[in-house]
C-alpha cells in the first residue's frame, strides 16, 4: 500500500514537475535512489550495523518511528569511510555525508556527516552543547550531536593520527523546546556515538578510536 508520505510526495512532484531543483531532490525516491515505499528497521540503515540497539531506541525517541526509508547502495558507512580515506591522503582534511535517515512517519529527516582534520579539536564547544566524555571530544544539543575520535592505524602506530568527527543533526534545526531537553540530547549523543563507532571500526582505527561499546552520557566536568 502506498504510504501517506509517498502520496504527498508524488502529488508535490506532479505539481512541481517543471522545477529542476525539486526533481534533483529525488521525487518518488529517497536522497540516494531508493523508492520511498521501501522501508526497513533501524539496524538495516546505512549499510547495516551502523545503528546499535541503543541507537535504534534513540532514533525512535527522536522520530517516533521504527521504520525508515531504505538507504541507497552508496549511502553506507563503508562508502563514507572509503571517501574519507581518499580525502585523507592529499589534504588530511575534508567532509562528507554518511547517509540520511527518513522516518516512515511524515517528520523531518536526520543527516549523518563526517569531518576530517589532522589536528585535534581545540577550545570549548558552543554553549548549546553539553560536553560528554567520549573519544577526543563530544557534545550534544537538543537537535544535534557530535563525537570526535583519533584514528591511528594499527599498521602505522607511530604516525600522527587523523581526527574524525561524526555529526548527526535534524535538517530543520528546530527551536529548543521548553523544559528538560536531556532526553533529546542523550538520544542525539547515542546516535552520534553509534555512527562514530561504526566509522572507527570500518576505518580499522586503533582501539576503535578510544570509543567504548556504550555511549557515555554523563556530562564531562
Amino acid at each position: 500500500m502506498v504510504t501517506t508520505r509517498t502520496r504527498t510526495r508524488r502529488l508535490l512532484c506532479a505539481a512541481m514537475a517543471g522545477s529542476l531543483a525539486f526533481l534533483a531532490g529525488g521525487c518518488g525516491e529517497s536522497d540516494d535512489g531508493k523508492a520511498v515505499d521501501d522501508y526497513v528497521t533501524a539496524d538495516k540503515l546505512c549499510g547495516g550495523g551502523a545503528v546499535t540497539k541503543d541507537g535504534a531506541k534513540a532514533l525512535e525517541l527522536l522520530t517516533g518511528d521504527t521504520r525508515f526509508a531504505a538507504s541507497g547502495k552508496y549511502s553506507t558507512v563503508a562508502d563514507a569511510a572509503e571517501e574519507l580515506t581518499r580525502e585523507a591522503v592529499p589534504a588530511a582534511s575534508g567532509r562528507g555525508d554518511v547517509c540520511r535517515l527518513y522516518p516512515e512517519a511524515p517528520v523531518d529527516e536526520l543527516r549523518v556527516r563526517w569531518f576530517l582534520s589532522n589536528m585535534p579539536p581545540r577550545g570549548s564547544s558552543a554553549s548549546e552543547f553539553s560536553t560528554l566524555s567520549m573519544g577526543e571530544k563530544a557534545g550534544a544539543a537538543h537537535d544535534t550531536a557530535f563525537v570526535t575520535f583519533p584514528c591511528s592505524h594499527k599498521e602505522h602506530p607511530l604516525a600522527r593520527p587523523d581526527y574524525i568527527s561524526v555529526w548527526i543533526e535534524a535538517t530543520s534545526r528546530p527551536t529548543e523546546p521548553e523544559g528538560d531537553v536531556r532526553p533529546q540530547k542523550n538520544a542525539y549523543a547515542t546516535l552520534a556515538h553509534s555512527f562514530a563507532l561504526a566509522m572507527a571500526k570500518e576505518l580499522n582505527c586503533e582501539d576503535n578510536g578510544g570509543l567504548k561499546a556504550k555511549p557515555s552520557l554523563i556530562p564531562a566536568s
